[in-house]
């Protein structure tokens, strides 16, 4: 489906009924990401996906370069189909604009689920990397961005041997627009740290992480289950960056799990 918001044309899906789940995907990707928990989850819960600009349906946005924009867009999203509150759900960059969420928007954040991300901000080497990596998306577009990412996204194994998973991601990759690219770089690059905000968090919070995540390791994840006052923390087996794709059915238990937990 797709929405004019602003002038500018998002796209989303809209699925099931019950307490609203909202998925916000990771870098470079796109809503498609989620398909196995909108197919897992959405006859028990109202789930909703969206793709962040220049992302798969939804426009570019050239001057939105941060966090808090796209986390603007997400609201207003939900403004527009009448939602006041929805449990969130964000896997690393989509973790990173659920952190500018509840900063900016606690009051509609009913529960998180912060997957394969961290709180810090950017070293200064990991922003060097983020301007190299924009300056080869400009030079080479998304097929060199896709060759770079998918070893940090997809754990060895499914390199090897699930060559369907990797043309999946591989396919996400290439239907976001250069642009897009450069903007959730510069993005990134100049979020806040987090970690200040994490023990300010009251709402009910559970922290995923695969244990082979290379991009954003266990301890990351820790971290954040530790400083978050009465967060849940699963780690789980065999996944790697993108532990939602890998391992769907672990991390959809770990999901149903908490959701029933905390009475959604």
């Amino acid at each position: 489906m797709k929405v004019v918001i602003h002038g500018v044309t998002v796209g989303y899906t809209d699925q099931g009924n019950g307490t609203p789940l909202v998925f916000i995907h990771a870098f470079p990707l796109s809503k498609s990401m989620w398909q196995p928990q909108v197919d897992a989850l959405k006859d028990t819960y109202r789930v909703i996906t969206i793709d962040l600009g220049g992302h798969g349906e939804s426009d570019i946005v050239l001057w939105n370069d941060s966090l808090d924009h796209y986390a603007k867009h997400v609201i207003q999203l939900l403004d527009h189909l009448g939602i006041a509150q929805a449990v969130f759900v964000g896997l690393s960059m989509g973790g990173y604009t659920l952190f500018s969420i509840y900063r900016h928007y606690a009051n509609r954040v009913q529960a998180m689920v912060l997957a394969d991300t961290r709180a810090q901000a950017d070293s200064e080497e990991g922003k060097a990397g983020r301007r190299s990596m924009a300056e080869l998306a400009f030079s080479d577009g998304a097929p060199a961005i896709a060759d770079l990412m998918l070893p940090k996204l997809l754990t060895p194994s499914t390199m090897e041997h699930h060559s369907e998973i990797v043309e999946q991601v591989r396919q996400m990759i290439l239907h976001t627009s250069t642009a897009g690219i450069v903007v959730d770089l510069v993005a990134m690059a100049a979020r806040p740290d987090s970690t200040e905000l994490l023990p300010t968090i009251t709402c009910p919070t559970l922290v995923i992480v695969g244990e082979d995540d290379q991009a954003t390791p266990v301890a990351e994840s820790e971290n954040i289950a530790q400083r978050i006052p009465g967060a849940t923390l699963v780690k789980i087996p065999q996944a790697g960056h993108l532990s939602n794709v890998e391992q769907p059915a672990a991390f959809n238990q770990a999901m149903r799990s908490f959701l029933e937990q905390n009475g959604r």
